[in-house]
């Protein structure tokens, strides 16, 4: 096993935080993986990078999971099972998918990380998430050594939550991930955010997988930067979702509050807003600061520490609660 001293992991995660990893291992089969978990309890597992924040080095054996590949399972007429390894990246995975005109998973493109990751944080974007698509995970057991086979209700599913992010947390690593596809019929979402808007702007009536896919890079590159060019990663916060109640109460107030209702007594608000209203909208202080075009956004200039980020974000929540007696919470993972 090639295992590293001392090595960096500014360039392994897209805040671009200077951190130092005490041991680094980056594996590539499932057989390396076994070996390492074997050897080494006290793991550090490290996919994408894409969300978390370091707030100190990592006195860990860091395992990076650079499983590769991706292949058809299993088709008929209409649907199709692709398997994707952890590893590859989530955006081309996407990418590929709508060139094979798989359709499911086209609003989730330019969403930073690996796809291994994608179901621990069920991740969203754009009126769609993970759990719609996912038809089943597998992921090494650490203790048993065994690959095991997750289906998606077993995931348990829940906003930017799943079973991996709470009763097993660090008792797995995802291997590979299958999702269910459509290969005709497909249900494109355009009604969410501002794709519409987007593909109105291009005259397209009747979008396609790709014009979908289009529509929504050309928003997220319009509003969020880009981590090889400024660290981030993506939305750091949650959108809030608070009882119908509560949310008329602080409309009284705040009568432009925008909301999206989640169920008869609850609405989702988004953070974004509430931070802007708060003034942090391209604010800077020192080397970190919020994103001029996207407030939910929290980003590195440059030297920014993982501390420096974390303050910030903790000014922010103080904040919006005293404003608005709507408290909200980190979406990455702070480390």
């Amino acid at each position: 096993m090639n295992i590293i001293q001392n090595q960096s992991l500014k360039n392994y995660n897209t805040f671009g935080i200077d951190a130092k990893a005490k041991e680094f291992i980056a594996v590539n089969t499932v057989d390396t993986l076994v070996e390492v978990v074997t050897s080494a309890q006290d793991l550090f597992i490290l996919g994408g990078g894409s969300n978390m924040l370091l707030t100190q080095d990592i006195q860990k054996l860091v395992v990076h999971v650079d499983l590769k590949g991706r292949e058809i399972i299993e088709e008929n007429e209409d649907f199709v099972i692709v398997r994707a390894q952890a590893g590859e990246n989530w955006h081309e995975f996407v990418l590929w998918c709508i060139d094979q005109n798989f359709g499911g998973i086209e609003n989730l493109s330019l969403i930073p990380g690996n796809v291994g990751t994608t179901p621990i944080q069920n991740i969203g974007a754009y009126g769609v998430e993970i759990k719609d698509t996912l038809f089943s995970c597998e992921a090494l057991n650490r203790k048993t050594l065994q690959i095991e086979t997750f289906t998606n209700a077993q995931c348990q599913f829940d906003y930017r939550e799943s079973v991996f992010k709470n009763e097993l947390k660090e008792q797995y690593i995802i291997t590979a991930v299958l999702f269910k596809l459509t290969k005709k019929n497909h249900k494109v979402s355009t009604t969410y955010g501002a794709i519409e808007t987007e593909l109105s702007k291009q005259n397209i009536q009747n979008p396609t997988l790709k014009d979908v896919s289009n529509a929504v890079i050309a928003i997220r590159q319009s509003k969020l930067p880009d981590p090889k060019e400024l660290g981030n990663s993506g939305s750091f916060f949650k959108n809030p979702v608070i009882s119908k109640e509560a949310y008329e109460k602080t409309k009284a107030i705040h009568p432009d509050m925008p909301h999206y209702v989640v169920s008869e007594n609850s609405v989702k608000v988004p953070a974004g807003w509430l931070i802007e209203q708060a003034g942090f909208k391209g604010k800077r202080f020192g080397d970190a600061g919020v994103h001029k075009n996207q407030a939910l956004v929290l980003v590195n200039y440059g030297t920014a520490t993982g501390a420096e980020l974390v303050a910030l974000s903790r000014t922010i929540q103080q904040t919006i609660l005293d404003q608005f007696g709507i408290a909200i919470e980190a979406e990455v993972n702070i480390i």
